[in-house]
């Protein structure tokens, strides 16, 4: 990984603009305590889709003190109809900037709100704690393993509340049933289970051509490497590059991840990871990178990890959209809609018990606001460690798949092994597949490394392949440091 020392990155930015050194100095550019009456002033990062939904929440919460005062993105086509929207709610005019270090630069600018690709989350985060700023990050908080650690030291480090966008942490309900589930009224957890099966068909394939004049593709791309534009980048098929996305384990999966892992009590990272699948389309290849059809398991000790994705899905045929989560025990499976029903077959019943748990309450954006003004980290429902541990697994799954070899759908394969879940996943994959006429006749997947994790280095053991794929090479200067 390319190092980028001080005197080089102040050169940089001499060079072209001048914004502040909080991302290498460290100093706070603002840090201050909110009072209960003082206005919560909002930068939201990224305004297109999910970023789009974030201005709506916070102009929700305007009779709750809060003010959107700066709007960050790359594509300055978007300007007017999100500057609208907050004027016409509140007649204030929001500033509205490309780069995201001339938003930090503001002093009154108190809490960040990032909507950006993935690629962009983790060194915004780093950046805004840097700068003093509180951080609402949207999922996964990471693009890689390492940069997930990186923003839970940033956070510790200066101080500021960071909370992750799954928005299932703030859930009442969910916690109380992973209470449940951990209470063991139910038996004991086998198999933790997510399912991420969502409509994700062909893009298509685009060619390269000159960026459009209102998108700064240089900001754009940030850490990622230099590479030509294509509008199968700008807006939403990023997340099948491996440059700026992790596919859709790693997009809406990491939500379902982080309760799979969230009802294994004490989960951190598993000791062991293996995934397979591949990139399947009826008609024939397309641009993406990522695999539409995956299954990932995780090994935490004698509890499985089981992860389900699968794009080739539509509404009306027998294979569904499914974004779910299923606990298996010893006495039976215990599902999100709340009920246990018993491995004997008898009658299901609604599954009560466990200890009381207390979630902030105001769902994910009125938390945050609520944790950015009582400096209380309890008052955080999913913080930037809570983050990183569901996102690096959603990272560890693929970077086995990356490491795949081929294996034949008509052969057999004893790595699968002959746990009921995992091979129940194997199979719908395949049944997937042939519904959607998706020929397995001399077919293949990627059949993923089997690896070991060291949860506590959060290392591979004895890979160095795999090691190299827990971070990236960062495009100066948009680099995420190696000490925050």
């Amino acid at each position: 990984m390319p190092r980028w020392n001080r005197r080089d990155f102040v050169k940089g930015l001499a060079a072209s603009t001048a914004f502040p050194l909080f991302a290498i100095s460290g100093t706070k550019a603002s840090g201050k305590i909110l009072g209960a009456n003082d206005t919560i002033r909002v930068g939201v990062a990224g305004i297109n889709g999910r970023g789009s939904s974030h201005i709506d929440e916070f102009l929700k919460l305007k009779t709750a003190g809060v003010e959107i005062t700066h709007l960050i993105d790359p594509d300055s086509s978007l300007y007017p109809s999100r500057s609208k929207r907050i004027q016409d709610a509140t007649g204030r005019t929001p500033v509205c900037v490309q780069d995201i270090r001339q938003a930090l630069d503001d002093k009154n600018l108190d809490v960040i709100s990032v909507a950006t690709c993935n690629h962009w989350h983790a060194l915004i985060t780093v950046w805004s704690c840097q700068a003093g700023k509180d951080v609402y990050v949207e999922k996964p908080i990471s693009h890689n393993v390492l940069e997930g650690r990186r923003c839970a030291e940033a956070a510790a480090k200066y101080g500021r509340v960071v909370q992750h966008g799954t928005q299932t942490r703030s859930s009442q309900s969910v916690a109380s049933l992973i209470q449940v589930v951990q209470s063991g009224k139910y038996g004991r957890l086998l198999v933790s289970k997510g399912y991420c099966c969502k409509p994700r068909w062909s893009i298509g394939k685009k060619p390269t051509e000159s960026p459009p004049a209102h998108l700064d593709f240089n900001l754009w791309l940030g850490p990622a490497p230099q590479q030509p534009f294509h509008p199968n980048l700008v807006h939403y098929n990023w997340h099948w590059f491996w440059d700026f996305g992790n596919g859709d384990t790693g997009n809406q999966g990491v939500h379902e991840m982080d309760v799979a892992r969230w009802a294994i009590k004490g989960a951190t990272l598993p000791n062991r990871v293996w995934s397979l699948g591949g990139r399947f389309l009826p008609d024939g290849p397309d641009q993406g990178e990522t695999p539409n059809m995956q299954l990932a398991v995780y090994e935490f000790g004698d509890v499985l990890l089981v992860f389900e994705t699968r794009g080739l899905v539509k509404e009306g045929e027998k294979f569904q959209n499914k974004v779910t989560n299923e606990f298996y025990t010893t006495e039976g499976v215990i599902r999100r809609d709340g009920n246990f029903y018993p491995k004997d077959g008898g009658k299901p019943e609604r599954a009560k018990g466990g200890e009381d748990v207390r979630v902030t309450p105001g769902d994910a954006f009125g938390s945050f606001l609520a944790a950015v003004r009582s400096r209380n980290p309890r008052d955080n429902n999913c913080d930037a460690e809570v983050a990183h541990y569901s996102s690096a697994l959603c990272h560890l799954g693929n970077i086995s798949f990356r490491l795949g070899t081929p294996a034949r759908f008509d052969a057999a394969n004893k790595a699968i092994g002959d746990n009921k879940q995992i091979v129940e996943s194997f199979e719908t994959i395949k049944e997937n597949l042939r519904a959607v006429n998706v020929s397995l006749d001399n077919a293949d997947y990627l059949m993923g490394r089997s690896l070991v994790v060291d949860a506590k280095t959060e290392k591979f053991v004895d890979d160095d392949q795999a090691n190299q794929l827990l971070t990236r090479p960062y495009r100066a200067p948009f680099v995420v440091p190696d000490v925050v």
